[in-house]
């Protein structure tokens, strides 16, 4: 219902689910291919396969973080577990996703990346992916309830992963082994991209150590935002309404 009722205040409706991450990623195509002049063959391809996933995370996590501030009026009549806000708003945004993973899967098939026996691999890297999200989310949404200043953190926080993740370029080109492995253990949101890009465009296995590095991240910001939302309920309560 609440889809429904998103999607009936605009001309386009539905149709925004496949246009808005299409925008995303020609736009910055036609930054960095016609005017950075960087970018190989393919490019379109490897931005599109880092850029959408990316996008889930980052709106579902800035979405799923002002949840309890954003419900405070349904928080002062009902008593609801507060985790809920934050799952909702995750869950809401990965029904869209599942319009833009269509939409990647069809342009991947059209440009010739035909699916292979390792795209199965796509089951357990959505499902991590999808993980790391709810963690995140419902962390960040104990912050944002204590001062609504930690949007402005979240909003540079997604700005520095987006350079830093790998979306623009190939985190393989790091020559120093060491850089690269140090990169995608501290940052998973990067390790998931590369795990796209190696079973959608190079048809390569996902790596174990970082796929695991990438769930400990995720459990561990699950567990912290649980815990303290059940810790902190009634201070959080009175900060929504001081």
């Amino acid at each position: 219902m609440k889809l429904k009722s998103q999607a009936n205040t605009l001309v386009l409706s539905y149709l925004w689910w496949v246009i808005e991450p299409l925008l995303y990623v020609v736009l910055f195509y036609f930054v960095f291919k016609y005017v950075l002049y960087r970018g190989g063959e393919d490019f379109f391809i490897f931005l599109m396969v880092g850029k959408i996933p990316f996008l889930w995370f980052s709106k579902s996590v800035t979405s799923g973080a002002n949840s309890l501030v954003e419900n405070r009026g349904l928080i002062a009549q009902r008593i609801v577990p507060k985790y809920m806000f934050p799952f909702v708003n995750c869950q809401e945004a990965s029904y869209k996703q599942v319009i833009a993973f269509a939409v990647l899967f069809s342009v991947l098939i059209a440009s010739g990346y035909a699916p292979t026996s390792n795209w199965w691999q796509l089951i357990p890297l959505i499902v991590l992916n999808y993980l790391l999200i709810c963690g995140v989310a419902v962390l960040f949404s104990v912050f944002v309830s204590y001062a609504a200043d930690f949007r402005m953190v979240i909003q540079l926080f997604m700005m520095g992963l987006m350079f830093t993740s790998g979306i623009f370029w190939d985190v393989n080109m790091i020559q120093d082994q060491s850089i690269k492995e140090f990169l995608l253990i501290l940052n998973p949101v990067a390790a998931l991209i590369d795990g796209y890009r190696q079973v959608l465009m190079y048809n390569q296995d996902l790596n174990v150590l970082y796929m695991v590095t990438t769930f400990a991240w995720a459990c561990g910001a699950l567990v912290a935002g649980l815990t303290m939302l059940h810790m902190f309920n009634n201070t959080l309560t009175r900060k929504l309404f001081s």
